[in-house]
């Protein structure tokens, strides 16, 4: 059975980064931060910046696992008019400009409920999205959005933590697709940097854990606590990908300032995801 374009996209961003002998670049930004139109040219930029993966935040009130730096941008974009409506409307015209490269919906499952999961899911294939990451709907729930959603050929990516245990791998793991996220820092996103030898020892676990389960080759990819090109350099001897979110998000912050040249801001946010994308070269990839 051929796979869902979706997948195949996601399967080709860290097939072309391994071949490369890299770490895959994906970058967080939250949907119409600080504005739609400083938002879509952002988004638009990312690839040829080095994004080689994206994701999309979608816009939420209270964002409970984000720190002070999304949670910001959440409200900024809620108090620009932000929706889920509107977050798909950029998917779709990054998808047009962006044929091949992966882009995940990252959030919370209420503005999906309150839309429509059924709706939902149906825009995220037709604007071509490749998979999801809700960070608040555990497995136990999985009837609710992650089967319906792989049964959409939409993967839905698995995050896995520092207490997550062999009983819990047994529970997250069976049903992973695209990538695993491991959130290296325990608490919320921005407020304290992820140490190296924890992640080391964690990504060993995770690996003995997906040769049990028959996913000896998912990728897995790094967040939470990533800020700079130092620790990218460090991580690429432990995983296959790496997230870089609030660290962007805090320059994005900058842009919301008027008395500051919009174009000059985002071209600036567009020069350090560079100098993160040169970090992924700088050292031996894990296998």
């Amino acid at each position: 059975m051929t796979k869902p374009a979706t997948t195949r996209r996601i399967n080709d961003c860290f097939g072309k980064a391994r071949a490369e002998g890299r770490l895959a670049l994906g970058v967080f930004i939250t949907a119409g931060d600080p504005s739609a139109e400083i938002s879509q040219e952002l988004l638009l930029g990312l690839p040829e910046a080095g994004a080689d993966f994206v994701e999309l935040g979608m816009p939420f009130s209270d964002p409970m696992a984000d720190g002070p730096a999304i949670q910001a941008a959440s409200l900024r974009a809620i108090e620009g008019g932000a929706t889920l409506e509107t977050t798909l409307g950029l998917a779709a015209t990054f998808r047009q400009a962006h044929p091949e490269v992966p882009l995940i919906l990252m959030g919370y499952y209420n503005p999906i409920y309150s839309y429509g999961v059924d709706k939902f899911l149906a825009a995220s294939v037709k604007v071509g999205v490749d998979g999801l990451l809700v960070v608040d709907l555990p497995p136990e729930e999985d009837g609710e959005l992650c089967v319906p959603a792989r049964d959409k050929g939409l993967a839905f990516i698995r995050m896995l933590t520092p207490t997550s245990d062999a009983a819990r791998f047994k529970v997250l793991l069976p049903d992973a697709s695209g990538f695993l996220y491991y959130v290296a820092i325990t608490g919320i996103t921005g407020t304290r940097t992820a140490d190296e030898a924890s992640i080391a020892a964690a990504s060993q676990r995770i690996r003995a854990s997906c040769k049990t389960h028959g996913l000896g080759d998912i990728p897995l990819v790094v967040g939470f606590g990533i800020r700079e090109p130092q620790q990218i350099k460090a991580l690429a001897k432990h995983a296959q990908g790496v997230v870089v979110g609030s660290a962007v998000v805090d320059r994005i912050a900058g842009l919301a300032d008027k008395s500051k040249s919009a174009n000059i801001g985002v071209a600036d946010v567009l020069s350090f995801i560079k100098d993160l994308k040169g970090a992924t070269h700088s050292a031996k990839l894990a296998r």
